[in-house]
């Protein structure tokens, strides 16, 4: 069976940049174990906007300007980055929270045989939740879960409210 881990959002400014938190700093430590022990294909998203964010949609609602394509914010964290080095990783740019594009690639990384799926990263009631979930819908019948070790919300309570829709769609949540 092949193994996916999908590394969510692990850039700076989520981490400790313009939406970063303390919770995101708590959480590098596991995530870069999570890496390392990894045995499988490993996808990484990276939350991309550009300088027009604060017209968009998502900037109307949360006008922080963050992850703004080559910016130092847009980065994946120096830790995560260091945990990644040697390894291959298929980079994943979303222009919003869920990326459609993910579930294609690992439809073909799969090459039609069973997988299962771990998902780790920020944040988990925005885009953590966004990827399982369409993952889940992508792949109904694939073994999703997500490493709540490895994971921080905007606040502890959104976190665990996120890890809570999660379970309720049958994702595994450890």
């Amino acid at each position: 069976m092949k193994k996916f881990l999908i590394v969510v959002d692990m850039q700076k400014d989520f981490v400790d940049g313009a939406l970063g938190s303390e919770e995101a700093r708590a959480i590098i430590p596991n995530a870069v174990k999570k890496i390392e022990s990894f045995t499988g294909d490993i996808f990484v998203t990276f939350d991309t906007h550009f300088d027009d964010y604060l017209d968009t949609a998502e900037g109307k609602k949360l006008p922080v300007k963050h992850c703004v394509v080559d910016t130092e914010g847009w980065q994946l964290n120096d830790d995560i980055l260091s945990a990644l080095a040697g390894r291959v990783f298929v980079p994943v740019r979303k222009r919003t929270f869920g990326s459609v594009e993910l579930g294609l690639l690992i439809a073909q990384a799969s090459g039609g045989e069973k997988f299962s799926i771990e998902l780790i990263g920020l944040c988990t009631d925005i885009c953590v939740v966004s990827n399982a979930l369409l993952l889940k819908a992508f792949f109904p019948e694939a073994q999703i879960s997500v490493d709540s070790t490895c994971c921080a919300g905007v606040t502890p309570a959104l976190h665990e409210a996120a890890l809570e829709t999660m379970r309720s769609c049958h994702i595994d949540v450890h």
